[in-house]
């Protein structure tokens, strides 16, 4: 449990950023969701509750020792292949999609719990020198520690999500001493079985976006008309931007889903590049302080957790503005802390609670 001594090592300048970045998407969402005959949309007032809802997890996650939580990841984990079992089958369905958990007041995305959880598991099992990832044993606890939840996920569908598990294990992998050309064989794999998933593992609407995110003219109506908007909007904000709640293309709902996938576009466009580049900095300094928290830990399992928990996070947000300037394909990433949604949100939270409690009791015994 939490003991006095240890509060003096918390990480304040982390959790002050993140919280920081947390208002930010607040007041973004405000923008992009603003109604003048209405005012205030509800999905601000959800976003808020989740935020406070993910602070008390971020607490719960500090105060309880890493290494205690550690020893009950078999129940952590089937708990979380338990719930994402129960969304797709009896979740509430949005989007042609079933991944969510029908709470009443809101909807639970067990999904968004996965990264944390995955990168969890793969701790504890690389923390244990007979289960390497250079073992026999090692290989099959991995493949099965990846391989169902992201077999899970993606069939929802949330091929998105599901792929965000990846750079978490090849963080882990690497960090816990998978040896280079084992490194090299999966990429050789990866590049050989390109045109088979082409062909077999993906829906004509995914093979789509690609094809438009190469050339989104050939279907600016339809599978181009987001990357299209996403790039005028992030152009049109200039050096200040336009200024809050004065984006037109936000406030004229000519980009979708504004709120959520493209919360950095209507950022630039409203900010503009003053406000990108602060925005960026403060990931860049959370991320940064993240892996600061990895090199301190005391074991390797706190090092692998927040190794892995931070590679999660940091490909989400490289993603996501990739996403936004139309240097990537149009995928459902939100970008963490900032964009809609309080699943995301709590467990990102949750998740930096972990990083906080490894650097915390790294002088404990």
């Amino acid at each position: 449990m939490l003991e006095q001594r240890l509060y003096r090592h918390i990480d304040w300048p982390l959790l002050v950023a993140l919280v920081i970045l947390c208002g930010i998407g607040v007041a973004m969402i405000y923008s992009t969701t603003y109604d003048p005959a209405k005012g205030a949309s509800r999905l601000v007032l959800t976003q808020l509750w989740a935020l406070v809802f993910g602070l008390l997890a971020l607490g719960a996650a500090i105060w309880v020792d890493y290494r205690w939580v550690a020893d009950s990841i078999s129940a952590i984990f089937a708990g979380l292949i338990g719930a994402v079992c129960y969304a797709s089958w009896f979740g509430a369905t949005g989007g042609g999609a079933s991944r969510w958990i029908d709470l009443g007041p809101f909807n639970l995305q067990p999904s968004e719990f996965a990264r944390t959880v995955v990168a969890l598991a793969l701790a504890v099992l690389f923390s244990q020198r007979y289960r390497g990832p250079h073992t026999a044993i090692g290989w099959l606890w991995t493949a099965l520690i990846i391989g169902l939840p992201f077999l899970l996920i993606a069939q929802q569908p949330d091929l998105g999500t599901a792929v965000t598990l990846l750079p978490v294990a090849f963080a882990v992998l690497v960090f816990a001493g998978l040896p280079l050309r084992y490194v090299g064989f999966l990429v050789a794999v990866g590049i050989l079985i390109t045109p088979v998933a082409w062909t077999y593992g993906l829906e004509d609407y995914q093979r789509q976006r690609i094809s438009s995110f190469l050339d989104p003219e050939q279907d600016a109506r339809g599978a181009g008309y987001q990357q299209i908007q996403a790039r005028i909007t992030v152009g049109s904000g200039g050096p200040l931007g336009k200024g809050f709640l004065e984006g037109t293309q936000s406030q004229y709902n000519f980009l979708p889903v504004a709120h959520n996938d493209f919360i950095f576009s209507v950022l630039a466009e409203e900010q503009g590049f003053l406000g990108v580049v602060v925005t960026l900095g403060l990931y860049l300094f959370v991320i940064l302080r993240g892996l600061e928290a990895a090199r301190l830990a005391k074991d390797r399992l706190g090092r692998y957790l927040v190794v892995g928990i931070m590679a999660g996070f940091s490909f989400q947000v490289l993603y996501n503005v990739a996403m936004s300037a139309g240097l990537a394909p149009v995928k459902g990433f939100t970008l963490p802390l900032l964009s809609y949604g309080g699943s995301s949100v709590i467990a990102t939270l949750a998740a930096f609670g972990l990083v906080l409690n490894v650097r915390m009791r790294r002088f404990t015994n």
